[in-house]
């Protein structure tokens, strides 16, 4: 088995350097390495940074004055005959957004760019919340009707903008399915191994990756994520309703219990947060331009704003105008952003492992052992400690759980812009269960993929490189669907009020509805 996994690592062995390439790319040139500040940020940052302070202009910053619409939408007890409701589609996305990068990713920017980096942090989600909102009205403006549900995101509205081409569609739906299938071995490996960290917290007792213990769970989680995926999008959600509003709740009380137990180190927090902003603490080098860039990628990477792959989730609803959506996208990355990674950082933070006599070797642990150990930092010598860490274990498995749940359902939807048949779809659904028990082989035997892994980030700079552009080319169309919305002159939405003639869906509803 292990020569096995040696070989697949030396197949994609050309995938690390690739992603870190594009990633960062042109900070790996000297001529723009050597620009003060400017030098530290790559493209792909410019680039979703850029268009969130474009757009936020010219929405009138919607996501501020629209934002106590999107709560009112969101929390309206609606009934829907096709497709999935407002908050459902929300619960849905946000069980892709709320997923472990929550934990590990914050933890890892505060480890290398310092407490300063959620300040920036914020600043992206800030941005970012409207990019997410024109990404939910184009998945809205486009989607299409399928028996009794929607399908739309990215493959739908590219295809549409981009001259309305099949193959345009094709392409951007394998290329997140690619994404989707890049990411799942990391979220089984996830799974399974939380659920291993939990039995030991629960035990007392150190269970060996290859006992029967995880033989047994690795197959229940499979069996349980095959029941709930092939049910499609309805089972799907139905499951995302009750677990994301509970780990959501549950992450939050955790950390709550946290700073109260702590209360005195809370203004230490904000200090150093707004501090190291502007002047980052030495031991993370001191560098302006790391913080800064540290801060914004994992903003826009932990909320996927701008990176097209929550688009689909937006396009299952069924809003009554294409800007409700766009909205309840754009409270999604507040949740995920402003609030769930803020916690996570203010544990970190708090915790301030950075100082003291152990301080090298927390820098040297890995990214969810740093989270853990900050933790025991602010509960030391107590019972509690062994209560949280459990909590926080279980918020995690449920995290990447729930990211698993998406994207074989995400994956599935793309599929619909290739072929709608049920063939299709239960090859796509099949391929991605077994890549996913793929990562729980890799739990049980001891390896980690890492440069398997690493696909997952390819996958999400080629998804950036090629949203963005398309989301500028749909952008006019976003604006006139907004002046439309925030007009509320009782007229309907149709193809007409964006000067288009292939808005099917909405076209045939102000039919329908009028022929009543």
């Amino acid at each position: 088995m292990e020569s096995v996994f040696e070989a697949i690592n030396r197949v994609f062995a050309f995938v690390g350097p690739l992603s870190d390439f594009l990633w960062d790319f042109p900070t790996n040139m000297e001529w723009y390495s050597n620009i003060p500040i400017l030098g530290n940020i790559s493209l792909a940052v410019l680039l979703l940074l850029g268009s969130g302070i474009y757009f936020s202009f010219r929405l009138g910053f919607i996501q501020v004055t629209k934002f106590k619409k999107g709560i009112k939408v969101m929390t309206e007890k609606r009934s829907v005959d096709t497709g999935i409701s407002p908050l459902a589609a929300f619960l849905l996305s946000s069980a892709m957004r709320v997923g472990p990068g929550n934990i590990i990713g914050v933890t890892g920017a505060v480890a290398v760019g310092g407490p300063g980096a959620i300040f920036w942090m914020w600043v992206s989600a800030f941005f970012g919340m409207a990019v997410a909102y024109m990404e939910g009205v184009l998945a809205q403006i486009f989607k299409e009707k399928k028996d009794d549900e929607f399908v739309g995101g990215l493959p739908f509205y590219g295809r549409k903008l981009l001259g309305n081409k099949a193959w345009i569609g094709i392409f951007l739906s394998l290329l997140y399915i690619l994404y989707a299938l890049c990411c799942l071995p990391a979220q089984g490996f996830n799974v399974v191994s939380s659920v291993g960290r939990m039995a030991e917290i629960a035990t007392g007792t150190t269970i060996a990756s290859d006992s029967v213990f995880y033989y047994v769970v690795g197959a229940l989680i499979v069996i349980l994520t095959a029941v709930i995926a092939f049910g499609g999008i309805h089972k799907v959600t139905k499951w995302t309703n009750k677990v994301v509003p509970v780990m959501a709740v549950l992450y939050i009380g955790v950390v709550v219990v946290l700073i109260f137990l702590n209360l005195g180190r809370v203004p230490y927090f904000f200090t150093s947060v707004f501090k190291g902003a502007f002047t980052p603490d030495a031991f993370f080098g001191g560098v302006f331009g790391t913080v800064l860039a540290q801060g914004i990628k994992r903003g826009l990477m932990s909320n996927e704003a701008g990176q097209g792959t929550i688009t689909m989730s937006a396009a299952a609803s069924d809003a009554n105008h294409p800007c409700e959506q766009g909205l309840l996208a754009s409270i999604g990355v507040f949740l995920d952003t402003i609030v769930i990674c803020t916690l996570t950082g203010f544990v970190v933070v708090m915790a301030h492992c950075w100082t003291g006599d152990n301080a090298a070797e927390w820098a040297a642990m890995d990214k969810l052992p740093k989270f853990t150990e900050s933790i025991a930092a602010l509960t030391p010598g107590t019972a509690m400690n062994a209560v949280i860490t459990f909590l926080v274990t279980l918020c995690f498995c449920l995290f990447a759980f729930t990211c698993l749940l998406g994207m074989i359902n995400f994956s599935e939807i793309a599929a619909n812009r290739i072929n709608k048949s049920a063939v299709c779809i239960n090859i796509v659904r099949c391929v991605a269960l077994f890549v996913a028990a793929f990562g729980i082989v890799c739990n049980i035997a001891g390896m980690e993929l890492g440069n398997l892994w690493a696909f997952s980030d390819l996958g999400n700079i080629l998804i950036v490189y090629f949203n963005i552009p398309i989301v500028y080319v749909g952008s006019k169309y976003v604006f006139r669907a907004t002046k439309h919305y925030k007009k509320n002159d009782g007229t309907p939405f149709t193809s007409k009020v964006i000067g288009r003639d292939d808005c099917t869906f909405w076209d045939e509803k102000y039919s329908q509805e009028s022929a009543k």
